[in-house]
């Protein structure tokens, strides 16, 4: 696809439809580390409008193979917890990760975007636990789903109205602003 210069004024999804396909590509990239899945969204641009994007996302997220979950999976790291958090929780999850990581050889993922900041801590903790009992099969498809929310918010808060765009220091990068839930965000937590 050829693009071609997006207007000073324009939206984020606009300068995103018309970036060059490598730009296009690390902008997916920052929400979801798959290349085949970042290629498959930017050789479909131009998006009309975010539910369009989002739509392709989710379609091109249920189609990862396991080679490209595994990729993806591997990108990730530990959800943070807000920095008044109390040692012990923080003690509580690392063990819990830990546990998690050894039974199936990847970091814990989940999308926080629908719970409050003081509800993030409980439910992450909860679900750890619940998901400890899953068979590989079963938690890849969890992990997979989790993922797919991920990459869904990070796109919306990348590209929506408000998102930053993807020129400048978002290219390339999580989006780390515009976000109400930082354990959405990778980070360990101190030790």
């Amino acid at each position: 696809m050829q693009t071609r210069a997006a207007p000073a004024t324009a939206t984020p999804l606009e300068r995103f439809n018309a970036a060059p396909a490598d730009e296009a590509a690390q902008t997916l990239l920052a929400c979801l580390n798959s290349r085949a899945w970042a290629h498959r969204l930017t050789a479909h641009r131009p998006y009309p409008d975010l539910p369009a994007l989002l739509a392709a996302a989710d379609e091109a997220a249920y189609d990862l193979s396991p080679d490209d979950l595994t990729e993806a999976l591997s990108a990730e790291t530990l959800p943070t917890l807000p920095d008044d958090t109390y040692a012990a929780a923080h003690t509580a999850l690392s063990a819990a990760h830990a546990a998690y990581e050894s039974r199936f050889g990847h970091v814990f993922v989940i999308s926080l975007d629908d719970l409050s900041a003081d509800e993030a801590l409980n439910h992450v903790l909860a679900a750890i636990r619940s998901r400890l009992a899953h068979d590989q099969d079963e938690e890849r498809l969890v992990a997979s789903e989790e993922l797919r929310r991920l990459a869904r918010g990070r796109v919306r808060r990348l590209l929506g109205a408000r998102g930053c765009g993807i020129s400048g220091s978002a290219a390339g990068a999580r989006p780390a602003t515009d976000d109400p839930h930082p354990a959405n965000h990778t980070k360990p937590p101190p030790q």
